[in-house]
């Protein structure tokens, strides 16, 4: 109560108005099964499309249990829910890997300095990742030129030279000479640049170099011209400054011709035999190619120096340079001619960069939703260079991919081959039960305690497995319980037969469970085969969410269309139906004109109060909705006045439930509260409880329409 202390006006706010309740929401699902990938630990993920379950679950292909392939029904069922109507859908994902750092898919070099991993375990983890240099641009620049710049070296191409074309007394020699070389303008002479030419005379011999020899350097006159006789060209090749930025001593390039071209005369030390695609260091004035002696250049003997004006020499050849510095990596799901699932743009080779590997592709990304969708990470050893990152790179490179060949019109690709990942074993029931673990996460049902919203679960991955299928569901039913506002929808096993069914059903006596039969045919999302045989889980879990939001939860799920089926694996007639409906068993069943639909709307409890799914459904979805909209009244003082504010808010609530046509009888006879002396005695009180009792005549479903038709004869 505020004091006063001084004289004044107050004003306060209070409030005359009783609270409100809420109606919670009823068509949240949850599944629990095995995926291609996604996280088995740590709270569920909440999917609302099957798009965004794709990213973090992986695809509908299937999965590889020991060896023994299965159908992918987790990802199978999702896809059902979502095209029945489903809205949000939590996943837990679950498996049985021998150790926890199993059933991970890698990569990595023989020296382990670039190591690639899948996020999570799975088969699907054998992913391919292609490398896409960014500086795709080819920066050779070609020039020709008449006037050489001091010091340049240029390619020179002279036929019909002579003798005064030479700095030395040539004048015994044959002419005129034809010459091509690699040549550096030296103040009034070019000088021939390591012997590296080809001379011959107009006979076609082999001129030595030596006898251009003029004070210890091989030396042609400064004057070379084009005339009558002399045909002369200066070539300048030379790599130009990329559009990221320009070069730097020791910068990674490729460079290719599009056949092979010999320039043995025109490159020192080492031997590659003939030129195609090869691998080295660019210098910073972009003139000089150093090729490494290493896996990725078959045949070079050493480290080997190219002044790229000698590719004058092969004019015939298209030639490309680029610089590999930065690149993207496509992550491919189902080898290198797979869909792309993910993107990592912009990595540096550096290994200290921001956008280094090792960032870029981070163990343990910063945010949550990377950490559910990036698929692979990447780890670089303590001290790794630059230089050692791009020799891992291409050691790890599908070489076969990368060196397609002279014929071929593909042009390299940069592939690596992820491998090792694998599904596990089948899981078991104790793998659906999970455990409960605050500090690692929590795995399968215990998973899905800390979540609120769930009122609908389902394994529809067990149904396939007939040594664990009981099992799982008794795991499902105790979970289901422990949570009190969630039932589960339990499938029939592929095939069963009548008896088989009822036998399966005898097992459970449950209000918060409910048993479908026959599986649904529905097209194979795959592409592999016309058709596929799903447990109904998806399916019901879709009518479900779709009638709450349609009708509401006080509408039985039944007589509602299955979208997606294409037909039952088996036909049920009345006959049928009439031995399975009576036990609980909820039965598929096709109609002409009408379609495929839900033909039935019970429970497992044999209690007659909560025969109806929709009646146990509707009074959880009532206790929930008191329950989360009464908190309030904690520690209030426990007088007439907080009874009256109680019984007031739950009658305000319960009268909307009745003009929405949701309660039987009228205003008066639909239900009633009671919170008062009446629910409570001393003891209550004295112990600090307050008892309010709630009745409501919930609307049973017309399971049974009997038109009662006799004849009556007309009065004359």
């Amino acid at each position: 109560m505020p004091e006063y202390l001084a004289p004044g006006v107050f004003v306060e706010e209070v409030s005359f108005r009783s609270k409100s309740i809420e109606g919670v929401g009823t068509s949240v699902a949850a599944i629990a099964g095995p995926t291609r990938t996604g996280p088995l630990r740590g709270k569920p993920e909440v999917v609302t499309s099957f798009a965004e379950f794709t990213r973090i679950y992986g695809d509908v292909q299937d999965l590889s249990f020991s060896g023994s392939t299965v159908l992918n029904h987790t990802a199978l069922s999702a896809k059902a829910f979502f095209d029945g109507g489903g809205k949000q859908l939590f996943v837990a994902r679950v498996a049985n890997f021998s150790t926890p750092s199993a059933g991970f898919a890698s990569a990595s070099d023989s020296n382990n300095h670039v190591t690639f991993n899948s996020r999570f375990p799975g088969a699907m983890g054998n992913l391919t990742l292609e490398l896409n240099w960014r500086d795709s641009e080819n920066l050779l620049l070609s020039v020709v030129t008449s006037a050489p710049a001091d010091g340049e070296i240029v390619f020179l191409d002279a036929t019909g030279l002579g003798n005064d074309a030479t700095a030395a007394d040539t004048s015994a020699q044959a002419h005129p000479l034809n010459v091509k070389a690699l040549v550096r303008k030296t103040g009034g002479v070019y000088e021939i640049v390591d012997d590296l030419c080809e001379i011959t005379d107009d006979n076609g011999a082999a001129v030595a170099p030596a006898t251009l020899l003029d004070g210890g350097n091989h030396l042609l006159a400064a004057g070379l011209v084009n005339d009558a006789d002399t045909s002369v060209t200066f070539t300048k090749v030379s790599a130009r400054r990329p559009s990221s930025g320009a070069l730097a001593n020791g910068t990674e390039a490729v460079l290719s011709l599009s056949s092979a071209t010999d320039l043995t005369d025109y490159y020192t030390g080492g031997n590659w035999g003939t030129l195609t695609t090869l691998y080295g260091t660019l210098n910073a004035a972009g003139t000089e190619f150093t090729v490494e002696a290493s896996s990725r250049n078959p045949g070079a003997t050493g480290p080997i120096t190219l002044h790229l004006s000698a590719l004058a020499a092969a004019p015939g050849s298209i030639r490309a340079m680029m610089v590999q510095r930065s690149f993207d990596i496509s992550v491919r799901n189902g080898g290198s001619d797979g869909p792309v699932i993910y993107t990592y743009a912009d990595i540096s080779t550096a290994p200290d960069s921001d956008s280094s590997l090792s960032s870029v592709m981070n163990a343990t990304p910063a945010k949550r939703y990377d950490n559910l969708t990036s698929p692979v990470s990447c780890s670089l050893a303590n001290g790794v260079t630059g230089d050692q990152i791009i020799t891992a790179l291409y050691a790890l490179f599908d070489s076969a991919m990368m060196n397609p060949g002279p014929m071929s019109v593909d042009g390299p690709r940069y592939l690596i081959n992820l491998s090792g990942g694998d599904d596990g074993g089948t899981p078991a029931a104790v793998h659906y039960g999970g455990e409960a673990d605050e500090v690692n996460g929590s795995t399968g049902f215990a998973a899905f305690e800390d979540i609120e919203d769930i009122s609908i679960v389902m394994c529809p991955a067990a149904a396939a497995d007939e040594t664990n299928h009981q099992a799982v569901v008794a795991e499902m039913q105790k979970h289901c319980r422990k949570m009190r506002y969630r039932v589960g929808i339990v499938d029939s096993r592929e095939g069963m037969s009548l008896s088989e069914v009822r036998e399966f059903r005898s097992n459970f006596d449950d209000s918060r469970l409910a048993l479908y039969y026959p599986w649904v045919v529905a097209a194979d999302p795959r592409g592999t085969q016309p058709t596929v045989n799903l447990p109904p889980a998806g399916f019901i879990a879709g009518v479900y969410a779709n009638t709450d939001v349609q009708r509401g939860v006080h509408k039985a799920p039944a007589n509602e269309p299955v979208i997606g089926a294409l037909g039952f694996t088996q036909e049920i007639n009345q006959f049928q139906q009439e031995l399975l409906n009576p036990a609980g068993v909820n039965c598929l069943r096709s109609f002409a004109g009408r379609g495929h639909r839900v033909w039935g709307g019970r429970t497992l409890s044999s209690d007659p109060e909560w025969k109806y799914v929709n009646v146990r459904r509707y009074f959880l979805y009532l206790e929930r909705s008191i329950e989360k909209s009464t908190q309030w009244v904690v520690f209030e003082p426990n007088g007439e006045r907080l009874w009256d504010n109680v019984r007031i808010t739950i009658e305000n609530f319960l009268y909307n439930e009745w003009a929405n046509s949701r309660l039987l009888g009228t205003a008066k006879t639909a239900y009633f509260v009671r919170c008062d002396r009446s629910t409570m005695t001393q003891n209550d009180l004295d112990n600090g409880r307050l008892v309010c009792e709630v009745g409501v005549a919930a609307l049973k479903p017309a399971e049974f329409v009997i038109f009662r038709i006799g004849q009556k004869t007309a009065d004359s």
